[in-house]
């Protein structure tokens, strides 16, 4: 049995590919790192006080962005606009504490700005994570109104003759 085959829920939508987990530690770092590659992950999104060192993930090649704790949403559409339209859209990894929280209400926000409704959203990942989403979170979900934040943009260029 694979030593974090419990630590990573996968949610796929078209080219979004998103690894919700639990905060790693230092003393697990090395499997932990040696487990993303083999998934083929490239960026650890924090969204949690720190519990490593991102070093170690810097030395190995992959990106680690810290999402503040209030209104992280600007950055987050920025990565994943970054990793999944103009990178070769390998996955990603939230974490939040215990992968129950914030890393998964995050994937519910950008599964709604991709089209879902929150409840299709919720029960996509409840279904692969039982007891993520709380129920404040819930309701946040149930108000939220996407921005169309995750929509592709083509890049054109316009040359005058």
């Amino acid at each position: 049995m694979d030593a974090f085959e419990d630590d990573f829920v996968e949610i796929r939508h078209k080219r979004f590919r998103f690894l919700i987990s639990k905060n790693p530690v230092n003393k697990r770092m090395q499997s932990y790192i040696k487990e993303l590659k083999n998934r083929n992950i490239n960026v650890v999104i924090r969204t949690c006080r720190p519990s490593y060192d991102p070093r170690h993930l810097f030395n190995a090649g992959i990106q680690m962005a810290h999402l503040p704790a209030r209104k992280p949403w600007i950055r987050f559409f920025n990565i994943l606009k970054e990793e999944f339209y103009e990178g070769p859209a390998n996955g990603i990894v939230i974490h939040c504490v215990a992968g129950l929280g914030r890393a998964p209400l995050l994937v519910a926000i950008a599964l709604i700005e991709l089209g879902y409704a929150y409840e299709d959203a919720v029960e996509m990942i409840r279904a692969k994570r039982r007891g993520a989403i709380n129920l404040k979170q819930l309701n946040f979900l149930a108000n939220y109104k996407p921005k169309s934040r995750l929509k592709a943009t083509k890049k054109t260029s316009c040359n005058i003759q």
